[in-house]
C-alpha cells in the first residue's frame, strides 16, 4: 500500500466478522452494522499546534483500534477497504491480554 496520511490523519483497514443471529442465520450486507475496529495501517506526522509544535499521533502502525461508526473517508485500494480519518476519531486502542 502506497498510501501516506497527513498531519493528523490515520489511515485504518477495516476488520470485518461474518455476522450471524442467534439462530445461526447468516445476515448480508445490508443488514449489518457499520464496522467500528480496525487496524492502523499508516500514520500521519502530527497535529500542528496554533504555537507551531507539532503534537505526534498516539496510535502506531500495527495497533488495533474502536473508531466511531460513521468517520472518515472510505477508499478501496487493491480490493481492501481503508478508511481515512483523523486521530480524534479514535476512541480506543485494543490491548492483548
Amino acid at each position: 500500500m502506497n498510501l501516506k496520511p497527513l498531519g493528523d490523519r490515520i489511515v485504518v483497514k477495516v476488520l470485518t466478522r461474518e455476522e450471524k443471529t442467534k439462530g445461526g442465520i447468516v445476515l448480508p450486507d445490508t443488514a449489518k452494522e457499520k464496522p467500528t475496529e480496525g487496524e492502523v495501517m499508516a500514520v500521519g506526522s502530527g497535529k500542528v499546534l496554533d504555537n507551531g509544535q507539532k503534537l505526534p499521533i498516539e496510535v502506531k502502525v500495527g495497533d488495533r483500534i474502536i473508531f466511531s461508526k460513521y468517520a472518515g473517508t472510505e477508499v478501496k485500494i487493491d480490493g481492501d477497504e481503508y478508511v481515512i480519518f483523523s486521530e480524534r476519531d479514535v476512541l480506543a486502542i485494543v490491548e492483548k491480554k
